[in-house]
């Protein structure tokens, strides 16, 4: 009887710390949103997913410069 006692506590115990490292280490949607952002536009240092939104970015705020070399081939 002691043996199943002690299973008990030692799964209560056992899932206690697999909260509280789940509530430390979390789901941070700020961390991921970020690691999506992957171009950035050399005028104002913005930063887009893909290059299609940098494109349209970058002819919306930015008519006057020329578009970057990695933009030459996308379209919008």
């Amino acid at each position: 009887m002691a043996r199943g006692h002690q299973k008990i506590q030692s799964q209560q115990k056992n899932a206690k710390k697999q909260a509280e490292i789940k509530k430390s280490k979390g789901h941070d949607q700020k961390t991921a949103a970020k690691a999506a952002l992957v171009f950035t536009c050399a005028v104002c240092r913005s930063q887009m997913p893909d290059p299609k939104t940098f494109k349209q970015h970058f002819e919306s705020k930015h008519p006057k410069t020329p578009l970057p070399p990695e933009l030459e081939g996308v379209e919008a």
